[in-house]
């Protein structure tokens, strides 16, 4: 489900362009032309929010002003906010999912991230008021939010999570004026990086889910296969397999050659946007979204900031050009909520996911998966995101596999970057997990 959905966003951003190129008419507005015509008497009716926008990330800001802009065009109703660390944001709203004690909206991820709250029964489907969003969402963008025929969230935005960028100049100091196509030259890059003092590739894994999320996903996708954590889960295949332990020992290999920075393990994800910047790093490893801040609002270097994918690797059963990617950031709603607050929720998610806010976001370089008409000001660099992701199909790893395996293999590549177990115990113990997930 996930993977159709990850190709399908992908499909409808790059067909947005398209459209656009052939003067097709915008999709029809929904949501963007409110205006507060309720009573001054009426009751006010408050909504409880849990989001994890605390990032400086240019979307958090946009999420943030606009639900600001619905609470002046609706005084009637109150969105309480309440902003929670991505650290601990899912595990903070399993909590809530088990002890039936959900807020009335809260941020919830696709795919197999959503079977707690299934589970528990505590989401409420929004299949009554879809067809807000018919003209704009096709029904492929929308999957990884479906489970059993019902539709639980819409997304807001495309993340491709395995993005590396590079500083050009520094490359080519090196005798690299393209990007490596090869893994084989990838580390002979990493190798002549070292030699001349720069550090190759800047990490910031404090939180540990970087590793997992942005470089595993990657790698596991060159060696193994784009389908091999599916048949993890089906018992088809193990994480012990050689493919999978030939990938984990990658980590193993690049930290030999010290190609991460010293301080990955304590350096966090924002922190190292800012250390990469500075050059600290010729290379880094993120998401998409960061592009923004790296390329588009980024006068004084942005030019000098490629976009690369993770080389092919020799022997590997993965195609080079596939790009982890996965819909984000659909707002669920608790099955709890009755009358004036249902109500006002609805009146909330169809103003929210406008194509207003799909502009919006276009605007700022970010991948959508809607169809709606690209704005004048979209900057040359999101063609270019969407033209390197235009293949992206492979699995992020944390989207399909269950908290626990997620967990191992987070302790596992830190323990390795650590250089305290190898890529074989790390396997052997995230299968392990595996196993007793099954049970």
């Amino acid at each position: 489900m996930i993977r159709k959905s990850v190709l399908a966003a992908a499909s409808a951003a790059v067909l947005t362009i398209t459209a656009c190129g052939n003067g097709a008419e915008p999709a029809k507005q929904v949501g963007t032309t409110q205006t507060s015509t309720q009573p001054a008497s009426k009751q006010q009716v408050t909504l409880t929010l849990e989001e994890n926008w605390s990032t400086p990330n240019v979307d958090n800001q946009l999420y943030k002003e606009r639900i600001q802009k619905f609470q002046q065009l609706n005084p009637d109703i109150k969105i309480e906010m309440q902003d929670i660390p991505s650290a601990q944001y899912r595990t903070k709203l399993r909590t809530e999912a088990a002890g039936n004690s959900m807020p009335d909206m809260f941020i919830l991820y696709p795919g197999v991230d959503m079977d707690p709250f299934i589970d528990a029964g505590v989401l409420m489907p929004l299949d009554e008021i879809m067809d807000t969003w018919k003209d704009i969402l096709p029904p492929q963008s929308l999957g990884g939010y479906k489970v059993n025929g019902k539709q639980y969230a819409v997304p807001t935005k495309m993340t491709f999570v395995d993005i590396i960028y590079y500083h050009k100049d520094m490359l080519a100091k090196v005798g690299y004026n393209e990007f490596p196509k090869t893994y084989t030259d990838f580390l002979d890059l990493v190798k002549k990086l070292k030699a001349s003092g720069v550090t190759p590739m800047g990490i910031g894994n404090k939180n540990r889910w970087p590793l997992q999320s942005t470089v595993m996903s990657a790698v596991e996708d060159r060696i193994a296969g784009t389908d091999f954590l599916t048949k993890v889960k089906q018992g088809q295949a193990k994480f012990t397999d050689a493919d999978y332990v030939k990938a984990l020992g990658i980590f193993d290999e690049l930290t030999k050659l010290d190609a991460f920075n010293a301080d990955l393990n304590t350096m966090d994800e924002v922190q190292v946007q800012d250390y990469f910047l500075q050059k600290k790093a010729a290379m880094t490893m993120t998401s998409s979204t960061i592009d923004t801040k790296f390329r588009v609002s980024n006068t004084e270097g942005g030019a000098n900031i490629g976009i690369a994918l993770f080389p092919s690797i020799d022997g590997g059963k993965g195609t080079a050009g596939k790009s982890a990617g996965v819909i984000q950031y659909g707002i669920g709603l608790s099955k709890e909520l009755t009358g004036a607050k249902k109500e006002a929720a609805y009146k909330f998610l169809k103003y929210f996911y406008s194509p207003e806010l799909y502009q919006n976001l276009m605007s700022k370089g970010i991948v959508v998966p809607a169809k709606v008409e690209m704005p004048a000001d979209t900057s040359k660099y999101l063609k270019e995101m969407l033209e390197l992701t235009k293949s992206g199909d492979a699995l992020v790893f944390d989207s399909v596999m269950p908290a626990a395996v997620k967990d191992s293999i987070e302790n596992g590549l830190q323990a390795i970057t650590m250089k305290q177990k190898t890529p074989e115990q790390i396997a052997k113990e995230m299968q392990d997990v595996m196993d007793k997930v099954k049970k």
